[in-house]
C-alpha cells in the first residue's frame, strides 16, 4: 500500500511561513505531499518573503507541480486526488469562506472538490479575528462532518487578544486522528 495521498492548502497568513516550510519538510517523509497555494500565496511578495523563493521550496519538498488556480484545484474531487486536505494555515478569511460554502479560491475549491467524496478536510488556524468575527465560523466547522482542527491557542493575549493560531507541532497526530474519523482533543489548547 502506497502513502496516503495528503493535500497542503496554504492561505495568506505568511507571516507563518517560516514555520510552515518545516513542517511540510516532516509531513513529506510520511505522506505523499501535493502542494495548493491560494492565488494570493502564490502571486505575492511580503516583508516576510518572496513568493518565488517559497513555490520552489515546496516545490522541491513535494517533488510535484504547485496547484495555484481553481482549474488545477477542481479535479481534487472528480479525480479522489487527496485521502487527507489540509489547510495550513488557514486564514479567517477562508475560515468564512468554508463556513459560508463559498468556492471563489483555489483553497475554497480544493476543499469543496475533496469533500464531496466525503474525505476529511484538516483545518490549521492562523487568524487574527478568532475570537472576534471569525468564532461563529470556527464553532460551524467543528461541528460540521468531515473538519478536523489542529488544536489552537491565542499567541498574544495582551497584544492581539482575538488572535490564534494552530500549534504545529500537533499536524501530524491531527492528521491520523482525522483519517480515524476523529478530533484531536482538546481542540483549544493553553
Amino acid at each position: 500500500m502506497g502513502k496516503t495521498k495528503l493535500g497542503l492548502a496554504l492561505c495568506g497568513s505568511f507571516c507563518t511561513f517560516d514555520k510552515l516550510i518545516p513542517a511540510a519538510e516532516k509531513l513529506a517523509q510520511k505522506y505523499d505531499l501535493t502542494v495548493i497555494m491560494s492565488e494570493i500565496t502564490a502571486n505575492t511578495d511580503t516583508r516576510f518573503g518572496k513568493t518565488e523563493e517559497f513555490k520552489e521550496r515546496l516545490r522541491q519538498i513535494s517533488g510535484k507541480n504547485i496547484l495555484a488556480t481553481i482549474p488545477e484545484a477542481e479535479p481534487a474531487g472528480p479525480k479522489k486526488l487527496f485521502d487527507m486536505l489540509l489547510v495550513a494555515p488557514c486564514t479567517g478569511n477562508t475560515l468564512a469562506k468554508l463556513a459560508c460554502g463559498i468556492a471563489d479560491s483555489t483553497v475554497t475549491m480544493a476543499c469543496k472538490a475533496h469533500l464531496r467524496n466525503g474525505r476529511p478536510v484538516v483545518i490549521s488556524i492562523s487568524t487574527n479575528d478568532a475570537l472576534g468575527a471569525n468564532a461563529k465560523n470556527i464553532g460551524e466547522l467543528i461541528n460540521r462532518k468531515n473538519y478536523y482542527f489542529v488544536p489552537f491557542r491565542q499567541d498574544d493575549p495582551q497584544g492581539k487578544p482575538t488572535s490564534m493560531i494552530s500549534d504545529l507541532s500537533l499536524l501530524e497526530p491531527t492528521i491520523e486522528a482525522a483519517l480515524a474519523g476523529r478530533q484531536l482533543q482538546p481542540v483549544i489548547i493553553s
